[in-house]
C-alpha cells in the first residue's frame, strides 16, 4: 500500500462502549488505525462535524451496535489509498476520479470519523475544494440532510416546490441546518419565519434570513405566526426539532401546506392519524440524507449546489466553536443545552 506519510498502527478517537450522558464518550489514544478494502482511502480527518444525531446515538435513542467511533461527517487529506486505486496516479476502475495522496476532501456518511484517521469509499469523496472552502465545506455539511428538493439554485424549481413567495416556518433558524435552511428560502424570495429557543438567537435567525423571529419558550408560537400571515398560515413547515413542535406545526400550516420533518432533536414525531392531514389537505414529508444522496449522482448533484451556494457567498456558514477531539463532552453538552447558533465542529 502506497502512504504518505508513514501510517501508524494506532490512533487517537472517541469511543463509545455504552449508552449514557457525555461521561460514556472516551477519548482513546491506542484504537487501530481501519485496515483498507478494495476501492477505499484512509483520510486523515482535520475537522468533524457535531450533530445531534451523535448525542442520540450516545444516549440509544438511535440504537447503534457498540462499542462504536461517533460522526458522520469530516475533512481531512487523503493518507493512504488501497493498492487496486493506485496506478502511478493514473485513473483506474477503483480510482475513476484520480484521486491522489494528499489531496484534501470531504466525506459524509454513517461513517466512524470522531479519530484521528477513518476509512471510506473512493466514491463517497468530495473534492476540489480550496483551502477556506474547505473549512466552510466541512461545516456546511448539514446532518440528517437537505430537506429542500434538488434544484434549489433554479428558481424554477424551488417555485414549482413551493409556489411563489411562499410562508415558511424553520424551526432552530439561528441552528446549523436551520440557517442555511432560512438562507436559501430567503434568496428565492420566501417570507420566513424563525423560530429560536432564547431571545439572544434572534439576531442570528435574522441574519440568516429570518425576517420574522418567534421565541418558542416565551411565546405563543401559533398565535404569533397566524398574526404575522394574516390569519393564513405557513405554506411549508421544517421542523427539525421533532415531537416537540410537531402538533402546532400542523394548526400553522395553511391549507394545502407541507410539513417537513428531518430531525428529532426532541425525540421522534408521535404516529400521526392521517385524518389530521385531511383537514387542511397537508402534506407530510420526513426525508433523509441516505434517502437524499443514494447514488453518486444525486449526491454529486446536491452537493456541487451546496459549496456553490457557500463559496459564492449567497449563504453563509456560521461555526459557533471548534473544539479539541478530547473535549467533545463539552460540545455534546453545549448541543444539548440549546447554548449554541450555527455548526459545532471537532479539531482532530
Amino acid at each position: 500500500m502506497q502512504t504518505f506519510p508513514k501510517i501508524p498502527e494506532t490512533m487517537s478517537g472517541i469511543l463509545v462502549e455504552k449508552t449514557g450522558g457525555i461521561e460514556v464518550l472516551q477519548y482513546k489514544t491506542d484504537l487501530p488505525v481501519p485496515k483498507l478494502k478494495p476501492g477505499e482511502v484512509l483520510v486523515r480527518n482535520e475537522f468533524v462535524g457535531v450533530n445531534y444525531v451523535d448525542i442520540h446515538m450516545r444516549t440509544g435513542a438511535f440504537p447503534t451496535p457498540r462499542p462504536f467511533i461517533p460522526g458522520r461527517e469530516a475533512a481531512g487529506t487523503i493518507a493512504a489509498m488501497h493498492p487496486t486505486m493506485i496506478n502511478n496516479y493514473i485513473t483506474t476502475p477503483d480510482n475513476p476520479h484520480d484521486l491522489q495522496i494528499g489531496q484534501r476532501v470531504v466525506y459524509i456518511g454513517d461513517l466512524p470519523c470522531s479519530a484521528e484517521y477513518t476509512a471510506t469509499a473512493a466514491a463517497s469523496l468530495l473534492q476540489g475544494l480550496t483551502a477556506l472552502a474547505f473549512v466552510r465545506a466541512a461545516a456546511g455539511l448539514p446532518s440528517p440532510g437537505p430537506p429542500l428538493p434538488r434544484g434549489t439554485t433554479d428558481p424554477g424549481a424551488f417555485n414549482r416546490a413551493f409556489g411563489p413567495r411562499p410562508w415558511a416556518l424553520v424551526h432552530s433558524a439561528a441552528g446549523g441546518t436551520g440557517s442555511l435552511l432560512a438562507a436559501v428560502l430567503a434568496m428565492h424570495g420566501a417570507r420566513v419565519i424563525g423560530t429560536v429557543v432564547e431571545t439572544h438567537k434572534a439576531a442570528v435567525a435574522r441574519k440568516h434570513g429570518a425576517q420574522w423571529v418567534v421565541d418558542r419558550r416565551r411565546e405563543d408560537v401559533v398565535a404569533r405566526v397566524r398574526e404575522i400571515t394574516g390569519g393564513k398560515g405557513v405554506d411549508v413547515i421544517f421542523n427539525g426539532v421533532g415531537d416537540e413542535t410537531f402538533e402546532d406545526d400542523l394548526k400553522m400550516a395553511a391549507k394545502d401546506g407541507t410539513v417537513v420533518v428531518f430531525g428529532a432533536a426532541s425525540g421522534s414525531v408521535s404516529p400521526v392519524p392521517l385524518s389530521k392531514l385531511r383537514e387542511k389537505n397537508l402534506k407530510l414529508m420526513s426525508p433523509s440524507m441516505s434517502t437524499y444522496i443514494a447514488d453518486q449522482e444525486a449526491r454529486d448533484a446536491y452537493v456541487q449546489e451546496l459549496f456553490e451556494l457557500i463559496q459564492s457567498g449567497k449563504v453563509s456558514i456560521d461555526v459557533h466553536k471548534v473544539y479539541r477531539l478530547q473535549d467533545v463532552g463539552h460540545a455534546h453538552a453545549d448541543l444539548e443545552g440549546r447554548k449554541t447558533t450555527g455548526k459545532l465542529l471537532l479539531r482532530v
